[in-house]
């Protein structure tokens, strides 16, 4: 069982996903918070595999509860609800150390899938915020500038670190593409540790999104 904390401060929004996961019993939601205090504070008494935190909060917002939980709290998996209206945040929130972004209003399966990815330790984003954040978002220093920047960027890769950059895209954690190539897990982390220096990236999150952009993500993973 995957325990999960929420955190937004809408009720209503808090509600309808503790619904939504109450319909699967491979998640227990063990907490709720108002607020990014009281988030952080939750976690820390909770310890749950994954907390849901809406981006804007009063107190502490989303992103600076996401980097203290990260913090205090690492072995605890973060995932960013978000709209396209708080794109500007969506910029930063990449910085802050989050496993998944989703959308608010994304497919209830999405929400599904991300927890449970974030949860082993892989990254998750919805695929609108993909396309989205490969056109807007600076890595490097440099803005990416769409589909032709992101095939640039792995064609400098070798051809296994390609497969391992698409299967980090499909959301796989280090163990399941350890599994999936017949390598052994510290294999995979030197792979991933290289194909975050090549792509001048932080996290994993940021190379999935050169990785759906690259046309590496095999859809049927």
């Amino acid at each position: 069982m995957i325990r999960v904390l929420l955190a937004d401060d809408e009720p209503l929004t808090r509600a309808g996903i503790r619904t939504v996961l109450a319909a699967d019993p491979e998640f227990e939601v063990v907490a709720e918070a108002a607020d990014g205090r009281e988030a952080v504070e939750l976690v820390q008494a909770h310890r749950p595999g994954v907390v849901l935190l809406d981006i804007m909060m009063p107190r502490l917002d989303g992103l600076s509860a996401a980097t203290e939980i990260g913090r205090t709290v690492p072995g605890t998996g973060v995932i960013m609800l978000t709209t396209f209206s708080e794109d500007e945040h969506i910029a930063r929130a990449f910085d802050a150390g989050a496993g998944g972004f989703l959308l608010k209003t994304g497919d209830p399966r999405e929400l599904f899938a991300g927890i449970r990815a974030v949860a082993r330790g892989a990254a998750c984003l919805s695929p609108e915020i993909a396309h989205w954040a490969i056109r807007r978002l600076s890595t490097g220093g440099e803005r990416m500038t769409g589909v032709l920047r992101a095939r640039q960027l792995a064609e400098g890769l070798t051809p296994r670190e390609r497969a391992v950059l698409g299967l980090v895209g499909a959301g796989l954690s280090n163990a399941e593409i350890a599994g999936r190539l017949h390598v052994v897990e510290g294999t995979v982390k030197v792979f991933v540790s290289a194909i975050l220096r090549h792509l001048e990236v932080r996290n994993r999150v940021q190379a999935a999104i050169i990785a759906y952009e690259a046309g590496l993500v095999e859809r049927d993973l």
